[in-house]
């Protein structure tokens, strides 16, 4: 009998981002907002082990996109609001959610010949609108599902690609690395950190960047003017002028935290990529994006960033051959981040 693959609810904003900005909210309304969200996403973050996994019966290449609208209530799905093939409707939410999960799906099915989030097929569920005010979007193990924010901190999630693709990689990471990551250590901070490589390829292809001319942040627009430019920057993991200023992400081992948080720790192996992108020139989804995603099939469900570097190492041998341009590069990165 086949193992379940480690699901789990996987947020673009992580707790101690939400607690910093509740320390220096401007009123204790807006500080309880915060703290209620952090103990709202502990919460669902803990039903992780009874989301039920959804197996698609899709056929090879078909897109099947469908948008539900919570009300801002917490039942999920919620109600039908576009689905594939759908005329644009009034709710800008449910249009950028469907455009972002299309672009998403059109990205690994092009680029990486993957049919859908579980390469079987998945119907891509995203849900608008959930809660009020909620500060966040997440990944559940079975579908998408955004907040609003709040208007003052945070403006919306469906308006950043990067995001939505962020959180549906979550998904294809569930189901590519066998027996998926586990969301914990130095395997959880991959798991973010896979989910920023491919946010990041997905927002350059889509707006057709070379390496050189993309933005390599995180979120951008997703903050209020006052709170930061974008969430993190895999270019320069940690520099605040560039990002937000409570972050403090590490780019090298140098700054690694033993059981730190895997937002955090994150920082690390995104400058790897980063480095092997630089290093490739040219588009970051001709050569580095697609080592990366075969170094998928390579790891196993408590992967350390040494294994990764050895499985981005390996892949681009199988891709490239070994001793080629693409192996020096790749190890090139996760010696200079001080990993190997």
């Amino acid at each position: 009998m086949a193992t379940e693959p480690h699901s789990c609810t996987c947020f673009i904003i992580p707790s101690n981002m939400l607690r910093k900005l509740a320390d220096a909210a401007a009123s204790p309304a807006d500080r309880s907002l915060l703290l209620d969200q952090c103990e709202t996403s502990a919460y669902l973050r803990g039903q992780r082990s009874i989301t039920p996994v959804v197996a698609g019966i899709a056929s090879v290449g078909e897109k099947r996109r469908t948008i539900f609208d919570a009300h801002h209530k917490s039942t999920l799905p919620g109600k039908l609001a576009r689905s594939e093939g759908g005329l644009a409707v009034a709710d800008a939410s449910v249009n950028q959610a469907y455009d972002g999960a299309g672009a998403t799906y059109d990205f690994y099915r092009e680029v990486l010949k993957r049919n859908s989030i579980d390469n079987k097929g998945l119907r891509i569920d995203s849900t608008v609108h959930y809660l009020s005010k909620f500060n966040n979007a997440f990944w559940n193990g079975q579908q998408m599902v955004y907040g609003d924010g709040d208007g003052k901190l945070f403006l919306g999630f469906t308006g950043a690609l990067d995001v939505i693709a962020h959180e549906l990689t979550h998904g294809v990471t569930q189901h590519a690395v066998p027996g998926g990551l586990v969301y914990e250590n130095q395997s959880g901070a991959l798991n973010e950190s896979i989910s920023d490589v491919f946010g990041s390829i997905v927002k350059q292809w889509k707006l057709k960047q070379s390496v050189d001319q993309a933005d390599w942040l995180i979120g951008a627009g997703i903050l209020a003017p006052g709170v930061g430019k974008a969430l993190r920057s895999m270019a320069d993991p940690g520099n605040k002028e560039l990002t937000w200023s409570g972050d403090d992400q590490p780019k090298t081992m140098a700054g690694y935290v033993e059981g730190g948080d895997v937002h955090f720790n994150s920082g690390i192996p995104n400058h790897a990529f980063h480095a092997a992108a630089m290093a490739l020139k040219g588009n970051s989804w001709d050569k580095a994006g697609p080592v990366w995603y075969k170094a998928l099939g390579l790891l196993t469900s408590n992967a350390t960033f040494a294994d990764m570097a050895k499985a981005t190492a390996q892949a681009a041998v199988l891709l490239y051959g070994a001793d080629s341009a693409e192996q020096h590069a790749v190890q090139a990165a996760w010696t200079g981040v001080g990993v190997v």
